[in-house]
């Protein structure tokens, strides 16, 4: 903090050289001959006199500025001292100026002559008043778009924070759903296939772990949603056994391409729960994906009886999964992506998701072949 302020009255100060100096050269050439003649010491020492005199003052006008500001809820009150202050600032200001050429000039001469010799006409009053004037409504602006940006920042920031936990809570909406299922499914395999039962408690474990090392994580590589995925099939593989096949057939390079966290869980839980497990004969589901220009493309197919329609009649009934899988991706994306549920032409339901193709460096990944079960 103090070496800031130093770094600032360094600023002021060269500030105040370098006006100083520009002026000190224009009347030089633009006065070359004064009678008496003036020499450029003295030309530049009463330049920066007077600049550094205005340089010293600038931080009290900014004080002024912030604690009485010209705002119209204030704006009588903060005139009741501004009108007078910028009289004394401009008297104020020849007297400080005086000073600063006497030190400059290393006491050279007595400090009386020097306040003689400098011109106390009212047009250098007038010109302190306009400078006072000029400086506070400088400050004001200033200060009022420092504000306006903080406001804004601030806005930003809970935005953001609101987002983060409307995202978050769409996501805790899943885990219980999915935990209650699997649990569902573990607890009826252990009175008939223990084995069964211990493989899906393992699998569950890599899940969570997973889910635990990402929870912070709204976006994920494509690569790593499907070893989340993965886990979550293995389960339901060990629960349907012959009754469920998977085909997974990814493109390698969608791999590294961000997708949202826990994403596709719930959309094959879905397929599962209303494709396969609602009927005695064997099924299948079908994750694709695959990168189209600056597009991710993501198709998860089942082969049972497909979508019912709603109430309304105009689209199909979505469950919990559905309905947060298109709340995050408008939180995530707006309204740059696509959810499309539709019946295939042979039956069976069709989910289609795409959003921004954003990749991020991750190890190649080398296979993309079927699973079946």
């Amino acid at each position: 903090m103090l070496q800031r302020r130093w770094l600032k009255w360094a600023l002021f100060f060269a500030g105040g050289s370098f006006i100083g100096l520009f002026f000190a050269v224009q009347e030089w050439f633009t006065h070359p001959v004064q009678n008496p003649p003036v020499s450029w010491a003295r030309q530049l020492t009463s330049e920066l006199g007077f600049w550094y005199a205005w340089t010293a003052l600038i931080p009290v006008i900014w004080f002024l500025a912030r604690r009485f500001p010209l705002e119209s809820t204030r704006l009588a009150r903060s005139l009741l001292l501004h009108i007078p202050a910028a009289g004394l600032f401009a008297i104020a200001q020849p007297l400080l100026q005086v000073l600063i050429v006497w030190i400059i000039r290393a006491f050279s001469e007595p400090l009386m002559v020097i306040f003689t010799r400098r011109s106390h006409s009212m047009f250098w009053v007038s010109f302190g008043v306009a400078m006072y004037w000029l400086i506070l409504i400088a400050s004001h602006a200033i200060q009022y778009q420092a504000r306006l940006r903080a406001g804004e920042l601030k806005t930003s920031q809970l935005e953001a924070q609101l987002a983060q936990a409307q995202l978050n809570a769409l996501k805790m909406q899943l885990h219980p759903h999915f935990l209650f299922n699997t649990l569902h499914s573990i607890s009826a395999l252990l009175h008939g296939d223990v084995e069964a039962a211990d493989r899906m408690v393992a699998r569950l474990g890599d899940f969570l772990r997973l889910t635990l090392d990402h929870s912070e994580d709204q976006e994920v590589t494509l690569e790593q949603e499907l070893e989340f995925l993965r886990c979550y099939l293995d389960i339901e593989l060990t629960r349907f056994q012959d009754r469920l096949g998977v085909d997974l057939d990814i493109d390698p390079g969608a791999l590294a391409a961000q997708v949202p966290n826990l994403i596709l869980q719930p959309i094959v839980e879905n397929a599962i729960r209303h494709g396969i497990a609602s009927r005695i004969e064997p099924g299948r589901i079908g994750i694709y994906g695959e990168r189209r220009g600056d597009r991710l493309r993501i198709q998860v197919r089942d082969d049972g009886p497909g979508f019912a329609s709603n109430a309304e009649g105009n689209g199909f009934r979505e469950g919990i999964g559905l309905s947060n899988t298109r709340a995050r991706l408008a939180r995530l994306y707006g309204a740059d992506h696509v959810v499309e549920l539709k019946n295939g032409a042979e039956g069976g339901a069709i989910v289609t998701l795409e959003i921004p193709f954003r990749a991020q460096a991750v190890a190649a990944y080398e296979t993309a072949g079927t699973a079946r079960g």
